[in-house]
């Protein structure tokens, strides 16, 4: 995007993930299943708690993504992936090129290989304010780019769900955010976009959270 250093520098990004999308609840992608309707569309949001990219420094950076596709994403059966990122205002140039170089999937790592397996049709790439919100308990989740994208979820629950408990899934087949990682499953309370041609609003649909824990360029 800019700047983007050679893949053989070094990085680590730690944090959180989550996506709102158009599947019931809950989203079969993340159990490497077709989508709920055959196609899919949402919102991915990453929130950098901890991160390095050489000697830069990208703690408390966030980065938004649109994205639909038609098919089995996993088993290398879909069609028509379309994509658009919004990397956050805060960043210098230094660190967006190293935002760049990671989420673009030059830098290597488990962005490169599902960006390989994904790979997307780029709509487009702007920097933009982006507003995340996470609870420590991970009661609920919130992104927004303020006119663009809003993406809002509560942690699902029910009437034999444990007061503060979280409905989680361990070694998911086909977690996001790669292997390794537990899923708290959401409904989504807002899932909106209007940018770069992705236009949808609607609530009551899959959300799930995953920290991530990636490094490069291995």
């Amino acid at each position: 995007m800019t700047e983007q250093a050679t893949t053989a520098t070094r990085w680590h990004l730690t944090g959180d993930w989550f996506d709102v999308c158009k599947c019931a609840i809950p989203c079969p992608c993340t159990f490497a299943q077709p989508p709920t309707y055959g196609d899919c569309e949402g919102v991915l949001v990453w929130h950098i708690r901890e991160g390095s990219y050489g000697d830069v420094r990208l703690d408390g950076l966030n980065v938004l993504m649109l994205g639909s596709f038609t098919g089995n994403v996993w088993a290398g059966e879909h069609s028509d992936p379309y994509a658009a990122v919004f990397l956050d205002e805060r960043a210098d140039e230094q660190q967006r090129g190293a935002l760049g170089a990671v989420f673009g999937g030059e830098a290597g790592g488990w962005p490169a290989r599902f960006g390989e397996m994904f790979h997307p049709e780029m709509r487009g790439m702007d920097v933009a304010p982006i507003h995340v919100e996470i609870d420590d308990d991970l009661a609920a989740w919130r992104a927004e780019v303020p006119g663009r994208v809003t993406a809002a979820a509560e942690a699902l629950t029910g009437p034999t769900t444990a007061d503060g408990a979280r409905v989680q899934v361990h070694n998911a087949p086909g977690a996001e955010v790669g292997p390794g990682q537990v899923a708290t499953w959401g409904r989504a309370t807002v899932d909106h976009a209007n940018a770069f041609g992705f236009s949808w609003d609607r609530s009551g649909k899959s959300s799930k959270h995953f920290p991530f824990d990636w490094s490069g360029p291995d």
